[in-house]
């Protein structure tokens, strides 16, 4: 076995690509990563330069995985502000840094893409030729760490024995527990969070707007500058700067449609006011980005929430992601979840303080799982 390193996945045939992704996780599809390369989301000035490891037996794609040169941090919602700062006030550089991430995406998924179908001890092979060439790679870059990013827990093992630290963090998922319709999911809460939701849904209703899904063929060409609108609208009101630009969107809506929920709100003119969009694959369903040109009442509970849980109970899904941070859900069916990252500090100061650090975060994230456990919405 051999490992090559392309920068593009341009670069990469796309069968062979097509033969490593996830079952169900859409965001290291080939049309996903191309989106983001051919938008210039990433890329020189976008902080997120990719480098692409393939290892290969003879020609055979085997096993690949996607890193990141980073000189900053945004865009990774593993937050290490800290310890870059601790960097800068010891006068050491903290960036360039390696990381195994999707941009921009909080969504727990693989990080090492190998065959489905290759033996358990080939895949241990494969997983361990990427670990060591990305170390030989951070070597020759120079960079301060190497990180990988909501990793899925079958994966932790295979990091850690490289000598990464794991680091916990927290989101909201909801779960399917085998409904059949949306009241069967509300029949599962708690009497007074099920009336809060029947009472959200109706208040709504008296709003006058049209609520769709669209997904495969009802997409067209204008509802990825809609989204894209509203996308931008979130940011501004944050005094934030967007990550991705119009042709990132019009890229995945053309290459993508058939794994894109966009939910839509219309009012009583039929123009469109807010918007979320969604991806899914497989069992698993991702919420993704939402704006809106007006506020409305409770409008986001239902474009982000209440229709994303009617889609997935609708098409079966086992799993859906509705994005970073948000306790709010809880009462809405999300249940906290324990969410994972790798890091290898080289430095070996700052290595053993930030190990420090990772196992008193720790703690204070298992006190915060018992809190919310106290409060879970559904009926024992």
């Amino acid at each position: 076995m051999r490992v090559e390193r392309v920068f593009s996945i341009e670069q990469v045939e796309k069968a062979a690509w097509r033969a490593l992704e996830p079952r169900d996780f859409p965001f290291f599809d080939f049309e996903f990563l191309l989106a983001l390369e051919r938008s210039g989301s990433v890329g020189e000035a976008s902080g997120w330069s990719p480098v692409y490891l393939l290892c290969k037996d003879r020609e055979r794609l085997m096993g690949a995985l996607c890193l990141y040169l980073k000189t900053d941090s945004y865009g990774e919602y593993i937050f290490d502000w800290d310890w870059a700062h601790a960097y800068y006030e010891h006068g050491i550089s903290y960036y360039p840094k390696l990381v195994c991430a999707v941009p921009f995406t909080p969504a727990t998924g693989p990080k090492l893409l190998v065959r489905s179908e290759i033996t358990r001890d080939v895949r241990r092979e494969v997983a361990r030729a990427l670990l060591d060439d990305a170390r030989r790679l951070g070597d020759e870059l120079r960079v301060s760490s190497s990180h990988a990013l909501f990793l899925p827990e079958r994966e932790i093992r295979e990091f850690t024995e490289q000598g990464f630290a794991l680091r916990h963090s927290m989101q909201f998922h909801w779960h399917n527990r085998g409904y059949d319709s949306f009241s069967d999911y509300l029949d599962a809460l708690q009497g007074k969070r099920r009336r809060q939701i029947s009472r959200e849904r109706r208040q709504l209703e008296g709003e006058g707007l049209a609520i769709e899904r669209l997904t495969g063929e009802t997409l067209d060409d204008g509802y990825a500058a809609t989204m894209y609108r509203f996308y931008v609208s979130t940011f501004d009101r944050k005094w934030g700067a967007p990550y991705l630009n119009e042709a990132f969107f019009e890229e995945v809506f053309q290459t993508m449609g058939d794994r894109i929920l966009l939910v839509l709100a219309r009012d009583g003119a039929g123009w469109p006011i807010a918007g979320a969009l969604n991806f899914f694959k497989g069992d698993s369903l991702y919420g993704r980005y939402w704006g809106a040109a007006e506020q409305r009442r409770n409008l986001h509970f239902e474009l982000c929430y209440y229709q994303a849980i009617e889609f997935a109970i609708e098409r079966g899904f086992k799993l859906f992601e509705a994005g970073a941070q948000g306790e709010h859900k809880l009462a809405r069916g999300f249940l906290p979840t324990l969410t994972y990252s790798a890091h290898e500090i080289r430095h070996p100061g700052f290595r053993y303080a930030i190990e420090q650090y990772i196992e008193k975060e720790k703690e204070l994230i298992a006190q915060n799982m018992e809190s919310y456990a106290r409060h879970d919405p559904y009926r024992r």
